[in-house]
Order: C-alpha cells, then sequence, then structure tokens
C-alpha cells in the first residue's frame, strides 16, 4: 500500500492475508492484544499527520487492522492521542466500519461496573484536540450534520453480538467526553449528570466526529469500570480501571469477535455517505 510499509512480524494461520481492510477495532485502556486475528502483521501507515503503527490480520476470512490507541505500554494519555493520524490511517487502508473500545465511569446507577453500553449521544468537554480535517485553505471548510454520531447499523450488530453472548448490555446512553488526564471532580460529575450525561471519559471525541468526516461507521463499546466521582464510595485510580478491564477482558475479546462476524463487510450506510451535502438520505 502506497504511504505505509509492512514489518516482517508475522503469526501464522490458515487463512489468507487479504488485501482489503474494510473492518478495524480500536482498542483502549486494558484491551491490548490482538490475538483475536491471525496472519497479524504489523503495519506502519504514513499520514499527513504522522505516522501510525497497528496490525493487520485475518478472522473467520475477513480483513481487520487493530490498533492501540494509547499503544501497547499505555504511554500515550487521552489529551495526546493522535486521533487525526489514526483515523487518516484506517482511511488510507480502506476501512470502512470501526469499533472502538473505551473504559469508562458511570454517572448513571442503571450502568453497573462490568456492563456494556452501546452509546448514541456525547456531551463534548475537550478543550485543546484538533477537531476536524477541514481547517479551511486547500482541505476546504466542513460543517458536519452530527444527529446521531455514532452509527446505528453498527450499535444494532454490538446489541445483537451482546444478547447472543448473553451479556449485560444498555443499547443507549450519552457518553461525557474530558479532556484528561486527571479524573473529574465530584462538581463536575454532578453537572455532567444534570446536563443527561449517563458515561464519563476522556478519548470519544474527537475520535468519533473525525471517523464521520472520513465517512466510516463508528460505534463505541463502552464498558463501565467505576461509578464516578461523588458518586463512588472511594477515592478514583487508574489502576481500577485497567484491573477491570482486565478482569472483563475475555468477555470483551469474545464481544468485539462475535460483532465482527455479524458485520458485512461490503455493508452500505449513511455514515459512509456524510461529506454529502445535498440530500439528507
Amino acid at each position: 500500500m502506497e504511504g505505509s510499509k509492512i514489518s516482517k512480524k508475522k503469526k501464522q494461520g490458515d487463512e489468507p492475508m487479504a488485501l482489503d481492510v474494510r473492518i478495524a477495532v480500536i482498542a483502549g485502556t486494558g484491551v491490548y492484544e490482538p490475538d483475536i486475528m491471525t496472519n497479524v502483521r504489523d503495519e506502519t501507515v504514513s499520514t499527513p499527520y504522522g505516522d501510525v503503527q497497528l496490525c493487520v490480520g485475518n478472522y473467520r476470512g475477513k480483513a481487520l487492522a487493530f490498533m492501540n490507541r494509547h499503544r501497547e505500554d499505555h504511554s500515550v494519555p487521552p489529551h495526546l492521542v493522535n486521533y487525526r493520524a489514526n483515523i487518516a490511517a484506517l482511511k488510507k487502508l480502506g476501512v470502512k466500519n470501526v469499533i472502538a473500545t473505551a473504559a469508562v465511569g458511570s454517572l448513571n446507577p442503571d450502568m453497573q461496573p462490568g456492563q456494556f453500553i452501546f452509546v448514541d449521544q456525547f456531551l463534548d468537554f475537550t478543550k485543546a484536540r484538533p477537531q476536524t480535517f477541514f481547517e479551511g485553505g486547500a482541505s476546504g471548510v466542513l460543517h458536519l450534520d452530527m444527529t446521531e454520531p455514532y452509527c446505528p447499523g453498527l450499535r444494532k450488530i454490538l446489541l445483537q453480538a451482546a444478547k447472543s453472548l448473553g451479556f449485560t448490555a444498555h443499547p443507549a446512553g450519552t457518553y461525557v467526553c474530558t479532556e484528561g488526564p486527571r479524573f473529574e471532580t465530584p462538581a463536575e460529575i454532578k453537572m455532567y449528570r444534570m446536563l443527561g450525561g449517563d458515561l464519563v471519559g476522556m478519548t470519544s471525541v474527537p475520535e468519533v466526529t473525525l471517523a464521520r468526516e472520513a465517512e466510516m461507521c463508528y460505534a463505541t463499546i463502552a464498558m463501565v469500570t467505576n461509578y464516578a466521582a461523588g458518586i463512588s464510595p472511594t477515592r478514583l485510580t487508574h489502576q481500577e480501571v485497567v484491573d477491570m478491564m482486565l478482569q472483563n477482558g475475555e468477555n470483551i475479546r469474545k464481544l468485539i469477535m462475535q460483532a465482527v462476524a455479524l458485520i458485512d463487510a461490503d455493508r452500505t450506510c449513511r455514515c459512509q455517505r456524510a461529506l454529502d451535502q445535498t440530500s439528507p438520505e
């Protein structure tokens, strides 16, 4: 592929390496190993925003890209993730469907630690992140519709996958995205609850909006790791987040792969026509 290079690392499998990558997983905290794939190759994709390291492999005959949002050693904090480079790299590979994972704190007593939520809305409280590929000049200006930020089609697939596995999952929820890397204060959490937030995390924005600009279907598997500050009876630590994600790592992997198995790589969706400003359909 032009602008990319493939290393010699490889995990042997029986399936041939597919060339057209239509599905990708962006893994967050606690989800690090792409051991769900065969014929795994490390790849570096060059983009105008920087180089991106990811893995490409196969699952049930489908080509799949796997990206660690924070890198394998969790060395990149949420406010410094190169979101534009990550999405641009997936676009360059031909990706049309993105499943992202996110560790979140709950503001909603009905959304309990260990449960999955397939969020449908967000509230953006980030402060200093590049938000768009379209910054004027040669790239032009785009005012993007975000009525349904997270792809309804992929969310239905995720819910179907969760039900088939017997997992407790909520079909919708509002994700509050904060700048990080600090946790929120109890006063902030009180405000977010008053505004209608269900969950709080640090990574969904601008990842979701950039994916829409890249005309990709994007959905998030939010996994509750704890209750947010002022709701939790204890002080918050990053280690409890990691521990909960690792504790539920097998369920997350099962859910991802069940969803991937259900995704038609050739599916079409209006998310994939997001730059067409001529029709609401």
